[in-house]
């Protein structure tokens, strides 16, 4: 079964922000979606435990731009275990004490084409076509499980089945080491980031295939 062809959608908006994560304070996109980032848009549009995305092909549609802008942030992370000391000691949140201005580096008009196949968890033995087909039939119908988002949750992601019109832009470039996604350990905060040479050849950047083995 792993000859089948990959799954595709198309996905666009008007700002988008893959952060680099060796940018500790202000936010600096990479130049194209990153693989875990078009991972989360698959699984916001359709998401089962029976099965993961493997994330192949990234088609860049247009022109990369970008976009220089300051926000207002907040410091400090949310925290459940903060919000009921206030309830049982007093006290509370002031955001005016607690916002700082960072400055972002993000994108602007993007439009991806994401070739993705699906692989079976190991141990299950369903058969993949009627996972291909709910999610073939999600995108035709707009549907999806969360608000799908470019990097940022602010930056809605719109989408829609590919019209056989989609050409990549005819660039081609070394974008570095680049985050493929991050591998949990079961360990609150075990998270392991994996990185791999990235490269845009004739607009589109391809997943090693090492990192694959969907359907």
């Amino acid at each position: 079964m792993s000859g089948l062809v990959p799954l595709e959608v198309k996905v666009w908006g008007s700002l988008a922000c893959f952060t680099r994560p060796e940018m500790k304070v202000e936010r600096v996109s990479y130049p194209v979606m990153t693989p875990s980032a078009a991972r989360g848009v698959l699984e916001a549009i359709f998401w089962k435990p029976e099965f993961t995305w493997d994330v192949r092909e990234i088609h860049v549609l247009r022109e990369i731009r970008y976009h220089s802008f300051v926000r207002n942030e907040v410091s400090t992370r949310q925290a459940v275990s903060t919000a009921r000391g206030w309830v049982t000691s007093g006290g509370g949140y002031n955001v005016t004490e607690d916002r700082t201005q960072r400055h972002t580096l993000a994108l602007r008009d993007v439009s991806y084409l994401i070739r993705a196949g699906m692989r079976l968890r190991d141990g299950l033995t369903d058969d993949i076509a009627k996972y291909r087909d709910q999610f073939r039939r999600r995108v035709e119908r707009g549907q999806y499980y969360s608000p799908p988002y470019l990097g940022c949750r602010e930056f809605t992601a719109f989408f829609s089945a590919p019209d056989g019109s989609e050409r990549a832009i005819p660039l081609s470039d070394g974008l570095g080491n680049m985050l493929l996604e991050i591998e949990y350990d079961g360990r609150e905060g075990g998270g392991q980031p994996r990185f791999f040479d990235a490269r845009l050849v004739n607009g589109v950047l391809h997943v090693p295939p090492a990192m694959n083995g969907g359907v």
